[in-house]
């Protein structure tokens, strides 16, 4: 392909195919010099040209990040708040604004994470902010393929039903009063207390399968 463009008495002929870029200049005694460059060539020098360009442009990054982030939590108010989602206890700021929180960060005066956070951290916005989480109890019947809503007392009156059923059908009762049916699985959800009463509460029930997974 063969291009020629005129522009203010300079007359310049680029020739492109696939290995090289020719440029002819005349200059003011008519005469011409020619330079071939490669497309390795002619891109490092774009690129070049291009750094050096923006270098001499008065743009400094971290001042515009500053700003992004502050206008980003305008009107924003502050709130200390624990990561609930492990023992480890790392120390967050939470900002929200008309009700809402709007962003979730490391707090680095805590001593525990120095304002450092893990993913899990990181997405307990959508805890509370996710429009798509549930707000009541699901319950599928056996066989059916969708969940359905059920108020909290029809939840908590089905749990106990099954538990009994269960406890009772499976009880071994060679004097050792148990069951090996029943299980509980612990979360970082429960803090100390609540892990107590679940363990209590299990052993109750007659089971001895209990555990405690603080990092699910």
């Amino acid at each position: 392909m063969k291009e020629r463009i005129m522009k203010e008495g300079e007359k310049s002929s680029q020739c492109i195919d696939n290995v090289e870029i020719r440029m002819i200049r005349f200059n003011d005694e008519g005469g011409n010099c020619e330079m071939t460059l490669s497309r390795r060539q002619f891109i490092k020098l774009s690129v070049s040209t291009v750094t050096v360009l923006s270098a001499s442009l008065p743009f400094e990054a971290e001042k515009a990040r500053a700003a992004g982030y502050d206008l980003k939590l305008r009107d924003a108010k502050e709130n200390p708040s624990i990561c609930h989602f492990c023992a480890g206890g790392c120390g967050l700021i939470v900002h929200v604004r008309d009700g809402k929180v709007i962003n979730i960060e490391g707090d680095p005066d805590n001593p525990t994470n120095k304002g450092s956070l893990c993913p899990k951290a990181l997405a307990c916005i959508q805890v509370r902010e996710n429009p798509v989480r549930p707000l009541k109890p699901l319950y599928r019947a056996p066989g059916a393929k969708e969940w359905q809503p059920i108020s909290w007392d029809e939840a908590i009156e089905r749990i106990a039903q099954k538990i009994k059923e269960v406890r009772d059908t499976t009880w071994i009762n060679d004097g050792t009063n148990r069951t090996d049916a029943l299980g509980m699985l612990g979360s970082a959800e429960v803090d100390n207390e609540e892990s107590y009463l679940l363990t209590k509460f299990m052993r109750t029930m007659g089971s001895t399968y209990i555990e405690h997974q603080a990092r699910i």
